[in-house]
């Protein structure tokens, strides 16, 4: 049995820090969020790691990121640009960002074998996340007409930021833990002890239960979902307006098998608490929270300094 991929959406790294040279360390020995990713990832089972970036960053990424990676695990790297479209379409003038997260997991369908997962660079999400989702996927097939998928689902209260508003995918689940729909909520904020959103800059205002089950981009999947990004980009491209801005967003895709009921996604759900920089003023509340891990021996002081995996190989992709 092939053991699961991790798969890692950092394509907006770059963009998003002014330079990988300015990443945050939040870490003891200088470790990166991501950095604690991947080792909870190998400590779970996975044995692979799959790097979406952009090409004009992948030097200092392999040099600030990848390298200490290398050793541990094999590892490939997948570069998404705004001109990997498909053949017979044309990037529109004025397009700069890359087409968004459903654009980058179709872009790893030649580097993947077998199920996997998907996070976002950038977030903290906890051990036992991992766990959990490489559970599922050593015994996720497609079956029944149905593709096996699932996702990690969090409180909303233990994914909030004090410090301003934050966008989250609200789950409807069923009564037996599966997936009914998400409801993207692009503003929720805190009112004292109140989570509300807004879906109109702010005019209105409407309570949110702060134990509502949000998705935070922790993701399993079969190869199946391939073939059906592939579709889905190709109609994406077709009617999309403005092209300039519009992204193809992997929850659209999902919610989309889901109406046509060729998928079932497993809600695991989960008490951990979600850590990330929204906002510079989140930084030292992670870095605390990290620490405080650290101290009660959940992560060593040194983070890398045994090998996981110590026949580790890099494998460079491009397209």
């Amino acid at each position: 049995m092939v053991k699961p991929t991790l798969v890692i959406m950092a394509a907006g790294m770059g963009s998003r820090y002014g330079g990988l040279k300015q990443i945050d360390a939040f870490g003891p020995d200088g470790e990166l969020i991501i950095d604690y990713s991947v080792y909870d990832a190998l400590q779970a089972g996975f044995s692979k790691v799959v790097f979406v970036i952009k090409k004009s960053i992948a030097k200092d990424f392999r040099e600030r990121i990848g390298k200490r990676i290398e050793i541990q695990c094999d590892v490939d790297y997948v570069f998404q640009d705004v001109d990997m479209v498909p053949k017979g379409f044309t990037v529109p003038k004025g397009r700069e960002k890359p087409w968004g997260t459903g654009h980058a997991i179709l872009l790893c369908k030649n580097t993947v074998a077998g199920n996997f997962a998907v996070i976002n660079a950038d977030d903290f999400y906890g051990a036992t996340s991992f766990e959990a989702l490489c559970s599922h996927l050593n015994g996720a097939k497609d079956k029944g007409g149905l593709y096996d998928y699932s996702m990690i689902g969090y409180l909303l209260k233990n994914t909030i930021t004090e410090h301003g508003y934050v966008a989250r995918g609200i789950c409807s689940i069923d009564d037996d833990g599966y997936l009914s729909e998400i409801y993207e909520r692009t503003h929720i904020e805190m009112f004292e002890e109140r989570a509300k959103y807004s879906e109109d800059k702010g005019k209105t205002w409407i309570d949110l239960s702060l134990d509502s089950t949000v998705s935070m981009n922790m993701w399993a999947f079969t190869p199946s979902i391939f073939e059906e990004l592939e579709k889905h980009f190709e109609k994406f491209l077709e009617k999309s307006l403005p092209p300039t801005k519009a992204e193809f967003f992997l929850p659209e895709v999902v919610n989309a098998l889901l109406k046509r009921e060729l998928a079932q996604v497993k809600v695991i759900r989960t008490q951990a608490r979600w850590a990330g920089v929204t906002y510079q003023k989140d930084k030292d509340s992670v870095k605390k929270y990290i620490a405080g891990l650290v101290e009660e021996g959940f992560y060593p002081r040194k983070l890398w300094g045994i090998c996981v995996h110590p026949r580790g190989r890099v494998v460079k992709t491009t397209y």
